[in-house]
């Protein structure tokens, strides 16, 4: 049998040498000339850029371009965030429309002179995507009034760079990045009433990602919620450029707004919280609301399950969980190994939460937040229940998945119930994980049951985790048997009678890139039967 680790790293070797090759063949002058090949058309729709508010932060305060010092701002010695920022224009949203037209101008004309051949840092593909909209988006800024030289050489460099994405789109697994760049080409067709060339092949580009990255469902297939807010603002801003532009909006965009909104709206509208599950950390939805409202969008979706993701809620209460089997490895760089995990949410706070992502995939923290130590599962012997394999972006992606069954949900007034299994950890441990959680409305009462299936009789470990909000305040009782959760003006007790029940300190990744400490519940042991039923429960205490 190969070597597995001698394979992965000729598959690297392969990899990394077939990329340097593109690199030479970027910068060479055959590239050059491939990209530069455009039909000098005339920027004719001029977009509004109110239709990109909710991807783009706009600040209450707008700065004027002579506020910025225009001799050093190409300087070469910022940091990668801040050349990142620089060289995507969205800066330009936060510009008054007093600010000097003749300066904005000129601050492009530089650009263009510095840039004007490839350079894989400031032609980056999703930096060049964003610089496109933005450049076309802010026209007021930068263009009107401009002089004939300037026309030339921004519709030459607009239509350059267009070219560039639909060389590369291919090129690139990031479908985040391609939903971003395919907007660009769509944009640049309308802009410049290129139907044949940019919106013709954008258009085709967002059938693949349709047809690629989107379920039957409207869910992204990497069962990102971040990811599925990112597909429905574009595409629902594509649509508004259609539409502003009076070009006829065909139907499969209108038909992939109405799935991914009804997503959208199980995902969060049906709840108003951010359920820390694969990816997911706290956002700024609110803002996308009011932008859905004033818009005219509006979604509905009154299904318990969705995604792979059970939601039951009825007035102050809800309870989620994941029950959707893993994604294949190119749709997992996001993925949480929390299957079977849950959230309890009462009165809008999370009494029972997992521990949130720390998306910098160059931060230790991205690969420990994927563990399900950092979810409230089940975990054997220390392992989580998918394995990861770090690849050359650096991105932790699955190596071996697993498969969630026995699915079944109720939801009746005085009895809910979430159920299933999972199969995680069966080949490794010869352990199928089975979790079964209970709601008495009147009574206020979760019970649980996580229940391990072995074929034979030997002992394994477990623990099952139980991550708490960082403002809750926990304590032990002195019969070791319960512990109290306070939060806020709410109080409620978790116990667990059979197995060792324990308070452990944690890390809460709820803020984007950041983290702070919190507190977890866990109950710990080891199973000998073939048949192990470790039950739990957490009331509200009157």
């Amino acid at each position: 049998m190969i070597n597995i680790n001698l394979l992965d790293n000729l598959i690297n070797l392969y990899l990394n040498t077939k990329k340097k090759f593109r690199h030479i063949y970027q910068k060479s002058n055959f590239y050059d000339k491939k990209i530069s090949k455009i039909d000098n058309k005339n920027f004719e729709y001029k977009p509004s850029p109110h239709l990109l508010s909710s991807i783009v932060k706009y600040q209450k305060k707008k700065y004027k371009i002579d506020d910025f010092a225009l001799d050093s701002i190409w300087k070469s010695d910022i940091n990668s965030q801040d050349y990142q920022k620089l060289n995507n224009f969205f800066w330009f949203f936060s510009l008054d429309l007093k600010s000097s037209k003749k300066e904005t101008q000129s601050i492009i004309f530089n650009w263009i002179n510095k840039n004007n051949r490839f350079n894989e840092k400031s032609w980056d593909f999703d930096l060049t995507a964003k610089r496109i909209i933005s450049w076309l988006s802010n026209h007021q800024l930068s263009y009107e009034d401009c002089n004939d030289e300037f026309k030339l050489k921004f519709n030459y460099s607009i239509q350059k760079q267009a070219n560039y994405l639909l060389n590369e789109v291919d090129n690139f697994s990031e479908f985040e990045d391609k939903i971003v760049g395919c907007a660009a080409i769509i944009l640049t067709g309308l802009a410049y009433n290129d139907h044949k060339n940019y919106l013709e092949n954008g258009l085709n580009l967002l059938r693949k990602i349709i047809k690629s990255s989107i379920d039957n469902q409207g869910f992204p297939r990497s069962r990102s919620i971040k990811q599925l807010s990112l597909y429905l603002k574009y595409f629902i801003i594509i649509r508004e450029w259609f539409k502003e532009s009076q070009n006829v909006i065909p139907e499969y965009i209108d038909e992939n707004i109405y799935y991914l909104g009804q997503s959208y709206c199980f995902a969060w509208q049906n709840i108003h919280q951010d359920i820390f599950f694969n990816g997911n950390y706290l956002s700024n939805n609110d803002e996308f609301d009011q932008y859905l409202k004033r818009f005219g969008y509006k979604f509905v979706n009154k299904n318990k399950e969705h995604g792979g993701y059970a939601i039951l809620k009825k007035k102050n209460i809800a309870l989620v969980m994941d029950i959707g089997s893993s994604p294949i490895q190119k749709f997992s760089k996001d993925y949480q190994s929390g299957a079977l995990s849950f959230e309890i949410i009462s009165k809008g706070k999370k009494l029972i939460n997992n521990s949130g992502y720390f998306a910098d995939k160059n931060n230790k923290f991205n690969k420990f937040s994927k563990s399900s130590a950092l979810q409230n599962t089940m975990i054997i012997e220390d392992h989580s229940s998918c394995d990861f394999i770090k690849n050359e972006k650096s991105e932790y992606l699955i190596s071996k998945g697993l498969k969630v069954f026995k699915k079944n949900i109720v939801f009746e007034d005085n009895y809910w119930k979430i159920s299933a299994s999972h199969d995680g950890y069966s080949k490794k441990f010869n352990v199928i994980h089975e979790r079964k959680i209970e709601f008495y409305p009147e009574q206020e009462k979760f019970i649980g049951f996580d229940k391990i299936l072995k074929k034979d009789t030997k002992n394994v470990k477990f623990d099952i985790r139980f991550h708490l909000d960082p403002n809750s305040k926990i304590m032990k009782t002195l019969d070791n048997k319960s512990i109290l959760i306070e939060l806020e003006d709410e109080g409620w007790r978790f116990s667990c009678e059979n197995f060792d029940i324990n308070i452990d300190n944690g890390i809460y990744f709820g803020n984007k890139n950041s983290y702070i400490e919190n507190q977890n519940i866990f109950i710990s042991g080891i199973s000998n039967k073939s048949d192990e039923i470790i039950k739990w429960e957490i009331s509200k205490l009157q």
